[in-house]
């Protein structure tokens, strides 16, 4: 397990961070999301040991991160960071002897990535003659060509077209499988959402929610209720907000007696529809840092 525990940092009288505290799990994709500016690079940076925060720890597998655990992530930062003039294939087996695989190894991961990430063609062909798409295909090849223990991938789908996200998807599921704990940043909350256990949303410095994604979809959820035929008012004494929609009414309630809503709809006209409305990833997050 990847443990955050209290990261603190400041630059000047700007607080960057103000306490955040997460964690993911072996084998668990975690989403980190939030505003530009929001902290989440600064988080990576820490984690990896390119900052050093004020207080705080980052812990793997129940203690502190040394210099050789860090040797074993896989990390994409913002700021991309490969040889123009270098050819593909060069390039992600020099990382990976870099990281301490033997040469036949290196070249052997190297293959393998190239083809499942759609480069094989490409292997020959210098960095900056690929599109930014690719380029970003090679950065990630980099990040896991030694099989990292764990991976922290900043923005690893910006740019990316929808079949060059299909194939990064799928080699991060793939590693998330084999029980690697990942944590990507993205401002695609949609793919967040599809992709992700666990997701965290930062603001301003501090978390301002997380957990699985599914519970907090849970958690943020509500009734919704349309009634045709009710007269105006019926909904007085119940919790929530009700629109009309022709001679339909509909409430929007996020708490009560479920039961009791019910009872109260079908007394009041023709329920055409009751159920829990469960927000997306998308709404949940612009509730949290409004």
């Amino acid at each position: 397990m990847l443990e955050i525990q209290e990261l603190r940092k400041r630059y000047g009288d700007t607080t960057a961070l103000d306490g955040v505290s997460f964690a993911v799990r072996p084998g668990e994709m975690f989403g980190f999301v939030g505003a530009n500016g929001a902290g989440k690079t600064t988080t990576m940076r820490i984690i990896m040991g390119v900052l050093q925060a004020d207080s705080g720890e980052v812990r793997h597998s129940g203690r502190a991160l040394t210099y050789e655990d860090r040797r074993r992530f896989g990390y994409m930062p913002e700021e991309r960071g490969l040889y123009q003039k270098m050819k593909v294939a060069d390039q992600v087996e020099y990382f990976g002897r870099l990281r301490g695989l033997g040469q036949a190894a290196a070249r052997q991961a190297t293959g393998e990535l190239l083809e499942r990430l759609g480069l094989a063609g490409r292997r020959d062909d210098a960095v900056e003659a690929l599109s930014l798409g690719n380029q970003q295909r090679v950065q990630l090849a980099v990040a896991l060509v030694h099989a990292p223990a764990v991976l922290v991938l900043d923005e690893p789908f910006s740019g990316l077209d929808p079949l060059a996200v299909d194939a990064l998807a799928g080699v991060l599921k793939d590693r998330a499988a084999s029980g690697v704990p990942v944590i990507f940043s993205s401002h695609q909350l949609d793919l967040v959402e599809r992709l992700c256990d666990s997701v965290g949303i930062i603001s301003h410095g501090w978390m301002v929610a997380s957990g699985a994604v599914a519970a907090l979809r849970e958690r943020e959820g509500r009734i919704k209720v349309i009634v045709r035929g009710a007269s105006p008012g019926w909904a007085d004494g119940l919790p929530g907000r009700v629109t009309a929609e022709g001679d339909r009414q509909v409430l929007i309630s996020e708490g009560g007696d479920d039961q009791e809503i019910l009872r109260t709809a079908v007394q009041a006209g023709t329920v055409e529809h009751f159920g829990w409305q469960r927000p997306t990833l998308a709404e949940i997050f612009r509730e949290a840092v409004a």
